[in-house]
C-alpha cells in the first residue's frame, strides 16, 4: 500500500508517523516547507517537497492541511492532474460545504473521496487512539478501514460526505465553550478566595464535570500555555467555521459569538501559537504589577 501524508504539522507528522509503523505500508511525507520534513527519512518515511510526486506515485492521499484553502493550493491548483484510481482521505477540520465542493473536484478528476476529522491531539496520534469520523460512501470507508484503525481503535462512519465535517465543527465549538465557561468560573471562584479544591472535588462529583476541565487546570492555574497540543489560533479557525455553518443552519449563535470575541482578543494578545487554553488569560486577567 502506497500512501502519501499531506502536511506535517502538529497532526499530520504523528499521523504520518505512525503510519509508518506498518512494514508493509510505504508512506511518503510531503510538506511546503521542506524545513518540516526534517527527521522523517531517518524514521523510514520518504520526503518530497513536490505535491505533483507526492500524487503521482501513491494510491491514497492523506491530508492533513490547515483549512480549505490549503487543500485547493496544494491537491487542485493544477488543472492537469488526474486523481484516477486514487483516494483522498481529507482529515484536517474544513467546513461541510468545503468538503462537499472539494469532494465534487476530486470525483470529477476521476478520483475518490471521503472526510475523516479527527478527535484528540499528537499524544492520541502518536499512540494510535484518536476518535475517527467518516464522511462518504460506506463500500470506501470499509475499503480504508485498516488505515483508519490503525490511528483509532474504533473509527465511526457517521454517513455523506459533509456529516463528518460538521460532526467535528460540533464537537470543537464544544472545546471553544466549555474552555471559555471552565474559564470563567474558575476566575470567579480564585477572586472570591474559594479553596480551589474544594471547588473541583464538588465540581468532579456533579453533573457538570467535563474530563478537559481538569486537562486544563494546571495550565490555566499555574498560567502555564507553551507547548500547544492545540493553539489558539486553530481554534479560532474552528470556531468561524463553525458559526458559518451555523448561520446558515439557522441557529442562534449569540453565545459562540461572544466565546469567538474572547478567542480573538487572545489572538490580539499574541497568544496566536500557545495552547487554546490561554483564553483564560483573556477572562480572568493576571493582576497587575
Amino acid at each position: 500500500m502506497k500512501i502519501s501524508v499531506f502536511g506535517m504539522g502538529l497532526m499530520g507528522r504523528p499521523i504520518a508517523q505512525k503510519l509508518a509503523q506498518e512494514n508493509y505500508w510505504s508512506i511518503v511525507a510531503y510538506n511546503r516547507t521542506p524545513e518540516k520534513l526534517e527527521g522523517l527519512a531517518d524514521k523510514g518515511l520518504t520526503v518530497t517537497s513536490s505535491p505533483q510526486e507526492a500524487i503521482l506515485n501513491n494510491d491514497y492521499l492523506i491530508l492533513s492541511l490547515s483549512d480549505g484553502k490549503a487543500i485547493r493550493e496544494v491537491l487542485l491548483s493544477d488543472a492537469g492532474i488526474s486523481f484516477a484510481d486514487k483516494i483522498v482521505i481529507q482529515m484536517g477540520t474544513i467546513a461541510p460545504e468545503e468538503s462537499k465542493a472539494i469532494a465534487a473536484e476530486i470525483q470529477r478528476r476521476r478520483g475518490q473521496y471521503l472526510e475523516a476529522p479527527v478527535l484528540g491531539s499528537i499524544p492520541e496520534a502518536k499512540q494510535g487512539t484518536l476518535l475517527v469520523m467518516v464522511g462518504g460512501e460506506e463500500k470506501l470507508f470499509q475499503a480504508c478501514l485498516p488505515i483508519f484503525q490503525i490511528l483509532g481503535k474504533d473509527p465511526q462512519y457517521i454517513g455523506p460526505v459533509g456529516s463528518a465535517a460538521a460532526l467535528k465543527l460540533a464537537l470543537n465549538q464544544l472545546i471553544a465553550s466549555l474552555t471559555a465557561a471552565f474559564s470563567l468560573s474558575l476566575g470567579l471562584i480564585q477572586r472570591e478566595g474559594v479553596e480551589l479544591e474544594k471547588f473541583m472535588n464538588i465540581l468532579r462529583a456533579s453533573a457538570l464535570y467535563a474530563p478537559t476541565f481538569d486537562k486544563k487546570l494546571s495550565r490555566m492555574s499555574d498560567r502555564h500555555f507553551a507547548n500547544p497540543n492545540f493553539p489558539t489560533k486553530h481554534l479560532l479557525k474552528d470556531t468561524h467555521l463553525f458559526l458559518q455553518a451555523a448561520a446558515t443552519a439557522g441557529l442562534n449563535t449569540a453565545g459562540l459569538n461572544g466565546v469567538q470575541k474572547i478567542i480573538e482578543q487572545a489572538i490580539a494578545q499574541n497568544l496566536a501559537d500557545t495552547d487554546y487554553s490561554a483564553i483564560y488569560q483573556v477572562v480572568n486577567p493576571p493582576p497587575t504589577p
